[in-house]
C-alpha cells in the first residue's frame, strides 16, 4: 500500500470510529427515553435509573467524539480542556445518579415498593447487551487497525455498560418470576455502584493523560 492509499484508510477508519462514537450518542439518547419512560410507567426504579444512566453515557460520547477529531488531527496530543471539562461533568452526574439511586433504594425498602412489571427491563436490557457487545467489538476493531491506545480503551470502557446490562436484564427476569420487591431495590444498588465506578473513572482520567483506567 502506497502513502496515499494508506492515508486514504486511515481516514476511512477514522470517519468510522467517529461514526461509532455519534451512533453510541443517539443509541444512548434513545435508550434513556424508553427506558426512563417505561420506567416510570412500570414504577421500576431499575430501569429509571438506567435510563437515566444512557443518558450520562450520552453526555460522555461528546467527550469521545471530540477526542476521536483530536487523534485524527495529531495522534501524539493530549488530553485538552474540552475533554476534561466533559469527563467532570460526566463524573459528577454518575456520582449525583448513584446517591439518587441508593436514596431511593432504601426509600423503596421502607415503603416495600414493588414494581408492576418488570417485563420492559428484559427486552431493553437484552438489546442493550446485543448493541452494546456490537459496539465494543468495531470499536476494537478499528482501533487495532489504526494502532490508537485511545480508541481500544474506549472499546474496553463499554464492558462496564454490558454489566449494567445484565444486572436488569438479571433482575428484571427473576422478578417477573418471583415477584419479590427486594429484586429490584439490589439491581438498583447494583447501577449504583457501577455509577459510582464510572464517575470515579471520568475523574482519574481528568486527572491525568491516560487514555483509559478501566481495566
Amino acid at each position: 500500500m502506497n502513502p496515499s492509499e494508506q492515508n486514504q484508510e486511515t481516514n476511512r477508519l477514522y470517519s468510522i470510529a467517529f461514526g461509532l462514537s455519534i451512533f453510541t450518542i443517539i443509541y444512548n439518547i434513545i435508550e434513556g427515553l424508553i427506558a426512563t419512560y417505561f420506567g416510570y410507567e412500570d414504577e421500576t426504579l431499575a430501569l429509571f435509573g438506567f435510563g437515566v444512566d444512557s443518558f450520562i453515557e450520552a453526555l460522555s460520547g461528546f467527550g469521545i467524539a471530540h477526542m476521536i477529531m483530536r487523534i485524527r488531527r495529531n495522534d501524539n496530543t493530549v488530553r485538552d480542556d474540552f475533554e476534561r471539562t466533559a469527563l467532570h461533568v460526566t463524573g459528577y452526574s454518575f456520582f449525583v445518579l448513584a446517591a439518587g439511586l441508593c436514596i431511593s433504594a432504601v426509600i423503596n425498602t421502607l415503603t416495600n415498593h414493588k414494581p408492576e412489571t418488570t417485563f420492559w427491563g428484559v427486552i431493553i436490557a437484552l438489546v442493550s447487551i446485543v448493541v452494546m457487545i456490537a459496539l465494543m467489538m468495531a470499536k476494537n476493531n478499528v482501533g487495532r487497525q489504526l494502532k490508537s491506545e485511545a480508541i481500544i480503551a474506549d472499546s474496553r470502557c463499554t464492558t462496564i455498560c454490558i454489566y449494567m446490562s445484565v444486572v436488569l436484564l438479571i433482575s428484571s427476569a427473576l422478578y417477573e418470576l418471583t415477584n419479590l420487591a427486594f429484586i429490584d431495590t439490589l439491581a438498583t444498588l447494583g447501577l449504583a455502584y457501577f455509577s459510582y465506578r464510572e464517575g470515579k473513572e471520568c475523574f482519574a482520567k481528568a486527572k491525568s493523560n491516560l487514555v483509559c483506567g478501566c481495566d
